[in-house]
């Protein structure tokens, strides 16, 4: 019965497994392409296009310096007390987030209360990392969007709103009974286990949210919720917007907090936590109610239109990455992971 229900729970799947059906289709793209790595064209400022291993400092210096949040980088070399001289300098208060420099899927993505549970982290993390500001906007939203270089109006595919993985207290069970309640979080117990064994046996108020990730990622056990009836002009006047702004911007998700829907279509009160280029997953497809065969349909979609952002950039002249090259760096950035998910699973 288990096992009918983990295949039943495509959304669960492994990404390798969920994608695997359609992959002739991208091998297909690079026959047409002559190119192993034919989808680096499509965003030319960013690393590899986008699509994996990009620094994120890359994206922040493209982006208007009033749309980001405060942060600065940190090497895991540093001394500590140069650190705290910065965060006082960028007038940084706790708590605040931190996060490695190359990174994703919220591997080694921690919100730090105070300076004992940041030296323990700069201590353990084998990376580097940035130190961010706390945004205290009410919505973290996510946005698909793409242009066609040849065209000043882009598209936005896809409008969530992304909830971090948390439980909600009844005056009677415990963090560690509501954990394990929950569909989600009781995947993640041994994770969980890491961060929050010391309220293990706390029960948790009736009404009370406790917060089990600030990640919002999707396979962090966060929740989506669609937002695609709230896409207008006003919403696509401001993407385009930032886009242009950005230079080169074709094609990615945007990862936004804000105050509300109504003041990020005014343009006001709202910061982009980061932009995500190729390798960016058209997300709006999990918990939204697609089915499995509608959810490839949204990915092929999303293929075709990097393939011809991709193709049209080429013509252009903007090169293909060489096989030799993109294989080296995809290997460097297997490395990079590895090492990244190994120290996620010891950090607090």
């Amino acid at each position: 019965m288990n096992l009918i229900k983990k295949i039943k729970n495509w959304e669960q799947w492994p990404f390798k497994i969920l994608y695997a059906p359609i992959v002739p289709v991208w091998v297909w793209y690079m026959i047409r392409s002559r190119a192993i790595w034919f989808f680096t064209p499509s965003n030319p400022k960013l690393t590899f296009g986008g699509m994996e291993g990009e620094p994120k400092k890359e994206m922040h210096d493209l982006l208007p310096p009033h749309l980001c949040p405060v942060y600065f980088n940190v090497q895991p070399s540093e001394d500590f007390s140069v650190i705290l001289k910065k965060v006082k300098e960028k007038n940084i208060s706790f708590p605040l987030i931190v996060k490695p420099e190359v990174g994703g899927q919220g591997i080694l993505f921690r919100k730090i209360n105070n300076e004992e549970q940041l030296k323990n982290y700069h201590e353990q993390v084998p990376v580097e990392y940035f130190v961010q500001e706390f945004i205290k906007y009410e919505l973290e939203v996510s946005l698909f969007y793409y242009r066609y270089p040849n065209e000043d109006k882009g598209v936005i595919t896809g409008f969530l709103q992304k909830i971090p993985m948390q439980v909600t207290g009844d005056g009677i069970h415990t963090l560690e009974e509501l954990i394990m309640m929950n569909s989600k979080s009781g995947k993640r117990i041994e994770e969980l286990r890491l961060q929050h064994e010391s309220n293990f046996k706390r029960v948790i108020k009736a009404g009370d949210k406790y917060m089990l990730s600030y990640a919002a990622n999707h396979n962090r056990g966060a929740q989506f919720i669609d937002l695609r009836s709230e896409i207008d002009e006003r919403l696509l006047k401001i993407l385009d917007e930032i886009s242009h702004s950005v230079n080169d911007f074709f094609y990615g998700r945007y990862d936004i907090m804000c105050n509300s829907i109504e003041e990020l279509k005014e343009g006001k009160n709202f910061v982009i936590l980061e932009y995500n280029g190729c390798g960016a997953e058209p997300n709006h497809f999990y918990d939204t109610g697609y089915t499995l065969k509608n959810a490839w349909k949204e990915i092929l979609k999303h293929w075709k239109v990097l393939y011809q952002i991709s193709r049209y950039n080429y013509k252009t002249g903007i090169g293909y990455w060489s096989a030799v090259k993109g294989f080296r760096f995809r290997i460097e950035t297997k490395k990079h992971y590895k090492i990244m998910k190994a120290a996620d699973k010891k950090i607090p």
